[in-house]
């Protein structure tokens, strides 16, 4: 019986795949046209723009439309996941997503529509922490305490995978390891529900990564971003609220909040990071700059294609730390994920001073 039902959940996820797949590579060639008709390009003269010709920021387009379709028509009905409140949330941030595409949104604006969703999903949906599960000796939260914690932290993964997307494929790659992680996961767990659903957020992100790897000739814009940053945040709460100690259930994977953490390292180290640095020099953390990690990366000479590997790899590097070391607590964990994101960074740091000053010397390590 078991080897039946395995069976029937790997064609099942097959399925799942193929068809998210192919709804994006047909929709694509749809969208170019358009673009190309109307002039839907993005805007080449910004001083962060990596090419030199106009290139539509319309596959978030192709991606929200696959991951609805295959969705609706593949996920399972479980009380786990409320499809209705998801369904909600989402097209309200495309909608967002697509205004800012075409025609521009302000700051606050996109920060009160996240802001809506993030509710919808956490007081409605019930999609929450309901513990800090020991970090900083913190176990259970009040209805409050949880439900602005996980508000703020569905708001960060949602901007920091948009911040993420500067370079060619990266957003969508960093997209296909989170999801493809929580999916192996989910799978272990016998969750199958939620593993459907990161699978129909994958297989729209593959198809769309056959337009968008360089030469890219499509972007996934803010309407794609967004959506893949949602699912992500979403995904990570049911993960960890589902492996929390109880009397009457213990966690099919131990340090889940480590994980969780470990598996968001790359767009989570980044945001932090640049918010971090523009506060010290007295900017806003909202001004636009070029010191993300993919643009040091592009700095060293690599191009867009190896920085998006590197930075998987460096992704999947601390997942496999994280599980390796999940004995070790949640602290202890995500204390020594930050400790490796921050040697990480150092390493570039030293790389670029280094290449700026055509010569390795020991004062490039500290200055």
């Amino acid at each position: 019986m078991q080897d039946y039902l395995n069976t029937y959940y790997f064609i099942y996820y097959i399925f799942i795949v193929m068809f998210s797949v192919l709804i994006t590579l047909l929709s694509i060639p749809s969208i170019l046209h358009v673009a190309r008709t109307r002039h839907l390009y993005d805007d080449v003269g910004h001083f962060r723009k990596q090419h030199d010709h106009g290139i539509p920021r319309l596959g978030g387009v192709a991606i929200f439309v696959s991951f609805t379709i295959t969705m609706l028509l593949f996920s399972m009905i479980d009380k786990t996941l409320p499809i209705s409140y998801l369904l909600t949330a989402t097209i309200i941030l495309f909608i967002m997503g697509m205004k800012d595409d075409l025609s521009g949104v302000h700051s606050s604006t996109k920060f009160f529509i996240q802001f809506i969703v993030a509710t919808i999903l956490v007081t409605l949906g019930n999609i929450r922490f309901t513990s800090m599960y020991g970090v900083l000796g913190v176990y259970e939260l009040t209805y409050i305490a949880s439900a602005i914690l996980s508000i703020l932290f569905i708001m960060l993964i949602i901007n920091a995978f948009n911040l993420i997307d500067g370079i060619d494929g990266l957003a969508g790659t960093t997209c296909i390891v989170v999801n493809g992680t929580f999916t192996a996961l989910f799978i272990y767990m016998k969750h199958y529900e939620l593993a459907a659903i990161s699978l129909s957020l994958i297989g729209a992100v593959l198809g769309f990564l056959r337009y968008n790897l360089t030469p890219a000739k499509i972007f996934m814009g803010d309407a794609g971003s967004l959506l893949i940053g949602l699912i992500s945040a979403i995904m990570a709460v049911k993960f960890i609220e589902l492996n929390k100690f109880s009397t009457v259930h213990e966690p099919d994977i131990y340090s889940a909040p480590a994980l969780a953490f470990a598996i968001l390292i790359g767009p989570i180290f980044d945001t932090l990071r640049v918010f971090t640095l523009r506060i010290l020099k007295g900017v806003s953390p909202f001004t636009a700059d070029r010191n993300h990690v993919h643009h040091r990366m592009l700095k060293l000479g690599y191009t867009h294609m190896q920085a998006t590997i590197i930075l998987a790899v460096v992704n999947m590097i601390s997942i496999g730390v994280a599980l390796s070391l999940a004995h070790l607590g949640n602290l202890n964990v995500i204390i020594i994920i930050v400790a490796c994101s921050l040697l990480f960074n150092w390493a570039v740091t030293v790389a670029i001073r280094t290449k700026e000053r055509s010569q390795f010397a020991l004062r490039n390590l500290f200055v």
